[in-house]
């Protein structure tokens, strides 16, 4: 009897696992076409940083996912994860506040744009550089990867708002008011003290100037209240190129609820962060919380920026060998999609989007060809091709555009009353 009892378990089993399985496969299937359709876009990936640091890495060549040196992003597999266009991060680590230091950041900013451009020219048929939403969509059609440029820091802009002018000539669509430490131009979330209380004048002087041009304003990163005055002063709708919901995990950059219906308001967009610390806290070994503390006081250099490519090159190769020996602890796609999910309920589909922030530590979605778990765990969530669209690169375009109309109107307006 307890033979026939285990057979009848171990066939039941099997039966379970096979359908799951062909669930699965089912699920993959119909997933497969609908992401395919829509036009993806990744609002932040910090390769132009680490390119900078390690030269040596080839964009254009596939590198096996998993291992420490293929980072978490090349053309290959962005194609793979059917991935249409990506926001490259010209990132700034704020350093020193005077004439010397803001002469760095924007010497740096531009090395950057120049690296990003360098790699869409090296490899024509893979990529093309996009400065509007219609570039991004006539390059996905042809099969290319659409390369666009966000300034995450507004740091490199320094006390001269005609810089603003000299990154978008040079390709720059989105910026990032602050980063992890306040700035000329306001307040960050992150910073210990708060020193403008929200927006400087001169950063209330450069929303308006963004608007003016046709740069969208990113208020991932900032204080609370320099959120707020962004919003009280923007003529266009603005985003959050790599944000979590403050709901669903209090991490101070996190957005908080009444932030999220002022950004449904604006007719914004949030781009959810899968960056592991702001979708969820996981508790660590004992072994790796001191590894990563002593790790996080030489990174205090970075963050000022007092170090150099090699210095820097070092630092993260400290953290990858600590990630080696000691794996984190990471929140998985359901998590992520807790955040997404409280947005949609706070906001509506309309105003929700991606920013992976890759190469900065991910949950379980851990490079670019894996982008298609999103859609297929979407799918499985029941949302409909057209929310799927929306989410994927819909929203975020919808926003471009409408930034471009604003600034044509304003450009329109000035030379009229001339």
């Amino acid at each position: 009897m307890k033979r026939v009892l285990r057979v009848y378990v171990v066939t039941l089993c099997s039966a379970i696992l096979s359908l799951a399985c062909s669930s699965e496969e089912e699920l993959a299937r119909k997933a497969a076409p609908i992401h395919e359709r829509a036009l993806t876009v990744d609002t932040h990936i910090d390769w132009p940083s680490r390119q900078l640091s390690n030269p040596e890495f080839v964009p254009g060549e596939r590198h096996e996912p998993g291992k420490r040196e293929s980072q978490q992003w090349d053309l290959i597999r962005m194609k793979e994860g059917g991935l249409d266009a990506v926001f490259m991060s010209i990132f700034t680590a704020q350093g020193p506040r005077n004439e010397e230091g803001h002469l760095k950041a924007k010497e740096h900013a531009l090395k950057l744009i120049e690296i990003t451009k360098k790699m869409a020219s090296d490899y024509p048929d893979l990529a093309e550089m996009a400065y509007a939403a219609a570039d991004a969509e006539r390059i996905a059609q042809s099969n290319k990867r659409a390369i666009c440029m966000g300034m995450e820091n507004g740091y490199p802009v320094g006390l001269d708002s005609s810089n603003v002018k000299m990154f978008y000539d040079f390709g720059v669509r989105y910026m990032t008011i602050t980063h992890s430490r306040n700035n000329e131009l306001g307040d960050s979330s992150t910073d210990e003290l708060q020193e403008w209380k929200g927006l400087s004048a001169l950063g209330e002087s450069i929303v308006r100037e963004m608007n003016r041009l046709g740069m969208m304003v990113d208020v991932s990163h900032v204080h609370d209240d320099t959120f707020w005055d962004v919003m009280a002063i923007t003529l266009a709708p603005v985003i959050a190129s790599h944000s979590s919901a403050w709901a669903i995990n209090e991490h101070k950059r996190n957005m908080k609820d009444e932030m999220l219906l002022a950004m449904k308001k604006n007719n914004g967009v949030v781009q959810v962060c899968l960056l592991g610390d702001f979708i969820k806290k996981m508790p660590q070994s004992a072994e790796r919380e001191a590894a990563m503390a002593e790790w996080r006081k030489k990174q205090e250099a970075w963050r000022r920026g007092e170090m150099s490519p090699e210095q820097e090159q070092q630092l993260f190769q400290e953290r990858r060998a600590i990630n080696e020996k000691i794996p984190p602890k990471r929140p998985s796609l359901n998590d992520a999609m807790a955040h997404l999910e409280h947005m949609i309920k706070v906001m509506g589909i309309d105003h929700v989007g991606i920013g992976s922030d890759f190469d900065g530590g991910l949950i379980d979605i851990d490079e670019v060809s894996a982008m298609p778990n999103i859609t297929k765990e979407l799918v499985r969530r029941g949302y409909s091709e057209e929310d799927i669209r929306k989410i994927w690169g819909g929203n975020l375009f919808r926003v471009m555009r409408e930034v471009e109309e604003v600034a044509q109107r304003l450009q329109s307006e000035h030379a009229s009353a001339e």
